[in-house]
């Protein structure tokens, strides 16, 4: 929601307007920082209201206004008021805004309901009885706004389910809603027939689509759109499952409708498999477990009790212990691109285990009481208390979100993985994709690979996928090109080996393994399209920003279904 008319509105109603100059709305952006601050000086001297908007698109800038605010609050004008709005930021452990500015506000928060009929309910309350009859082409605007309010409702209810629903956060609004049915009411006011494909284009590219920064999540939005917005909509056409799309009725009717006629709420409405939800709740129950893991007293001992300096001097120790030497330097006269790659990987990996190695060691004299404990210090003891990976570590190694006993586990595998991978330098039969630092420069090497062995120009390479039959005992020698890899799970659907091909997920399975897949490169033009689901790759199941690669997977259904299932592959579950 967007609160600006609101706001307005009421300043109005108690004599502060722009007419008057006691009202100064700004939209903060790049340039807009001494508009508002003399705005603010200004209201703070002779009274009025300021009102910034999107102070969350301002980091640098919030200190600054910080201070501003503090001082203007030393001697303000009785009528001096100061509203700012700022959007959720992406990650909820993300401190987003000053804690001062937080603490001393009066804050309001609209969010929109869980359910999917509390939020259709609530698009459609957006218009009158008046408004639904105001086309001239009555019939086809009010199945058609029914349409658009139930697509509303999607992408809001959507955002329950995580990175499956939505892979990033995205605040979609009223405003959205709005402004569309709007623009619907202009184009059936001007054209002959229904401009489907420019309603779709303008909904979900430009109003929608104007919030959406994934290329994934605008495919996702556009299918939506695809199997909502077209002819077969005033023919009873299948809205969701177990719903068909209503026959134009009064405004007081379709309420009723959306009261009494919609199907259970459920993950199949939005077109998800049930694990989504399986999936969504764990989430909830690990973050709220996670949450009371860090309430609970640091400091724990009495009678048989270890201290937290106990169990953290027994933890580094361990640690100490089982970390792995680094890897020796390496030279090569001529190195092939996978050489070069594995490199690559020693040293990233020599990075972290320096990085562990040194936090460990100055975190153990600064118990033994030998160095002072500095901030830093004191935050890798926390960290290592509430088994969780310390940002000092997190930054110099890869995107995970296990837990601290589960990531050293996996950092030992992949040392040792890599360590196989440097004793010659060669590509092995199988490749552990999963276990790279940079899976993106391993599948960049098998594109240069090939493109200097078919003298093929590179930027015209592309990656084919196909998963394969074989097992780890099958494969024998390391194919001619590309290669094979393992290491994937998918989510939202499972492979069928029978048949070859994507199909339904087994209840409760939610990440199955993908069979081992071969991957190669080859010039875009022979690249194989039909009958296949562009799937992307990520390095979790966060998605969004730990994107990889797209593996195109056989489907018997159409794209459309696993699109709006959310199915991906990950090289990580938790």
């Amino acid at each position: 929601m967007d609160p600006v008319k609101e706001v307005e509105a009421l300043g109005r109603a108690k004599g502060f307007s722009e007419d008057n100059r006691k009202f100064v709305n700004v939209s903060l952006g790049q340039g807009q920082e001494p508009i508002a601050e003399r705005g603010l000086q200004t209201a703070a001297q002779s009274g009025g209201w300021v009102f910034l908007q999107n102070i969350h698109l301002m980091a640098k800038w919030l200190p600054k206004l910080e201070k501003l605010l503090l001082q203007l609050s030393m001697s303000p004008h009785p009528d001096f008021r100061v509203y700012l709005s700022a959007e959720p930021p992406a990650n909820p452990h993300v401190q987003s805004l000053p804690l001062s500015i937080v603490q001393t506000s009066i804050k309001v928060t609209n969010e929109p309901p869980q359910d999917f009929k509390a939020n259709l309910s609530r698009a459609f309350a957006n218009y009158s009885p008046e408004s639904l009859e105001q086309c001239s082409r009555v019939s086809e605007y009010k199945s058609i706004l029914f349409s658009l309010c139930f697509f509303h409702a999607l992408v809001l209810g959507r955002r329950k389910f995580g990175p499956q629903g939505w892979s990033r956060v995205y605040n979609f609004n009223d405003g959205d809603l709005l402004i569309s049915s709007d623009v619907l009411f202009n184009y059936l006011e001007n054209n002959v027939k229904v401009p489907w494909e420019d309603l779709r284009y303008i909904f979900g590219e430009i109003m929608y689509g104007g919030h959406i920064t994934d290329d994934w999540d605008r495919r996702l939005c556009r299918t939506y759109l695809e199997l909502l917005m077209r002819e077969e909509l005033f023919d009873d056409m299948e809205m969701a499952p177990g719903l068909t799309s209503p026959k134009p009725m009064s405004y007081q009717q379709y309420k009723e409708f959306i009261d009494t006629s919609l199907p259970p709420e459920s993950p199949e409405l939005f077109l998800l498999h049930p694990n989504a939800e399986i999936g969504f709740l764990t989430q909830q129950s690990t973050l709220l477990f996670s949450t009371i893991l860090e309430l609970q007293p640091r400091q724990v001992g009495g009678s048989g009790g270890m201290s937290m300096d106990e169990k953290v001097a027994e933890s580094v120790e361990g640690f100490l212990t089982s970390l792995p030497s680094d890897f020796e330097e390496l030279s090569v006269d001529e190195p092939t691109p996978f050489a070069s790659f594995v490199l690559q990987e020693c040293g990233r990996m020599n990075i972290l285990l320096k990085a562990i190695r040194s936090s460990l060691a100055e975190l153990d004299l600064g118990l033994k009481g030998e160095l002072t404990m500095s901030e830093r210090m004191d935050a890798l003891k926390i960290s290592l208390f509430q088994d969780k990976v310390p940002d000092v570590w997190a930054a110099a190694a890869y995107p995970s979100l296990k837990p601290l006993a589960p990531w050293f586990a996996d950092l030992l595998r992949r040392h040792k993985h890599l360590e196989s991978n440097a004793s010659d330098l060669s590509m092995p039969k199988v490749v552990w994709i999963s276990g790279l630092f940079n899976p993106q420069a391993f599948l960049t090497a098998i594109m240069q690979t090939t493109a200097r062995k078919n003298n093929l120009p590179l930027d015209k390479m592309v990656l084919q996928t196909e998963v394969t039959k074989k097992t780890m005992e099958d494969i024998t020698v390391v194919p001619r090109e590309g290669a094979f890899v393992n290491g994937l799970y998918l989510e939202g659907a499972r492979w069928n080996e029978k048949s070859n091909s994507l199909d339904d997920s087994i209840l409760k399975d939610l990440t199955p393994p993908l069979p081992i897949l071969y991957v190669k490169a080859v010039h875009a033009d022979k690249r194989e399209l039909s009958d296949v689901y562009q799937c992307p790759v990520y390095k979790t199941s966060q998605r969004g920003p730990t994107y990889v690669f797209t593996a195109q997977l056989k489907t018997k259904a159409k794209d459309k279904k696993w699109i709006a299932a959310g199915v991906a592959l990950l090289m990580s579950v938790e």
